[in-house]
């Protein structure tokens, strides 16, 4: 196979979701268990959502619209731009691809990206054989844009950057973004990613999407599968430039918006009560999941404050054996090993009820892992 796979191939290593809990049930038989690895909204989908896809179901042996028209004037409509702005992908996991895709050259081109950020930004960009390179964050998990700025040079072709990150949940500042957007060279395309938009709390926050006027090549991306609970769909966008937009629409995979997506979009977008009710739930799950961490300082375990649906957790212990055993006690959440945080989970936030299962789980867990040393 080395014949015919390339080393930038040969050496990927894949993106790991998740455990789903269908697995966790096969494997352990556990009965009950709860997910809280991926962020997912526990409320479900946007019921206005779920009866959009209703409504087509009958419809699924036909081709899906190419264009995604009415997708793309739902999410031109929500933000104030046209049609001809916005991208919409397959999750926005595609819309990176297809930014890369088009952007950077095989070979030569330099993604550049915070050290501690979405796995996918490496694998698409690695995927294309497009060097990765990676920038320390400063104190308290806060990406660095200075230090982005300095690690600039003549093959840097994107910069990508989550705002709220992930996996850390901090943000930066609406001044320190516009600063930096102004400052990156123009032919070096900046991807800002959005995904936790909704649940930022922080008053310097600002989204990218007021800052359009700050950098020519900017992409700002969003996704349905957070707040709007649609992760199963596969929905997402990215708003940039009409000329950009434009050229990545030739790589775009044909129909890459299914029946699904492009009807429940629209619906989810207008449904504030459903996307209000999700936020209050996240800051009371929040609350408890905080209060109980607190609870845990005195042996040890720390979390970073956050702008998304999820903490950082660190432990006093390596962390996977602590996910492990937490497992077998039904609840699934994410060790962090993969990022270079060997010592730290990453625990979604849910309602106030899975919160004091999942901390019963960790100081159990904490339990059998301590007292096995």
């Amino acid at each position: 196979m080395k014949k015919l796979v390339g080393e930038h191939i040969q050496t990927l290593k894949p993106y790991v979701p998740g455990k789903p809990l269908e697995e966790l049930q096969r494997e352990l038989g556990v009965d009950d268990p709860i997910k809280l690895a991926s962020n997912e909204n526990p409320l479900g989908p946007s019921p206005r959502a779920v009866e959009a896809m209703g409504a087509v179901l009958k419809s699924n042996h036909f081709y899906p619209d190419g264009a995604s028209y009415r997708m793309r004037e739902a999410i031109a409509e929500a933000h104030g731009v046209s049609r001809e702005e916005v991208l919409t992908g397959n999750g926005s996991n595609e819309v990176l691809t297809m930014a890369v895709r088009t952007f950077c050259r095989s070979g030569s081109d330099v993604a550049l990206m915070p050290e501690y950020s979405f796995a996918a930004y490496g694998i698409v960009s690695q995927a294309q054989d497009v060097e990765v390179r990676k920038v320390p964050v400063k104190e308290g998990f806060v990406n660095d844009l200075d230090g982005l700025l300095d690690a600039v040079d003549e093959r840097t072709k994107i910069v990508f950057l989550a705002n709220p990150n992930n996996p850390t949940g901090t943000s930066v500042s609406g001044t320190d973004l516009r600063r930096f957007l102004e400052r990156l060279p123009d032919d070096v395309v900046a991807l800002v990613d959005e995904a936790y938009h909704e649940y930022v709390r922080a008053e310097a926050y600002e989204s990218a999407l007021e800052m359009r006027d700050a950098h020519e090549r900017l992409i700002v991306t969003r996704t349905f599968s957070k707040v709007y609970g649609l992760a199963g769909v596969r929905a997402g966008y990215g708003i940039a430039p009409a000329e950009m937009v434009g050229f990545m629409d030739r790589i775009r995979e044909p129909f890459n918006s299914n029946m699904m997506a492009q009807v429940c979009v629209p619906a989810a977008l207008s449904d504030r009560e459903f996307i209000e009710r999700s936020v209050t739930v996240n800051e009371e799950g929040r609350r408890a999941l905080e209060e109980g961490l607190a609870g845990l300082a005195d042996r040890g375990v720390s979390w970073t404050p956050s702008e998304t649906n999820f903490l950082l957790v660190k432990l006093p212990v390596e962390a996977r054996p602590v996910y492990d055993a937490m497992l077998r006690l039904g609840v699934i959440v994410r060790p962090m090993a993969g990022y270079g945080l060997p010592e730290h989970l990453r625990i979604s936030l849910a309602e106030a009820v899975h919160m004091e299962r999942c901390l019963g789980a960790l100081e159990r867990a904490l339990d059998q892992v301590e007292g096995g040393r």
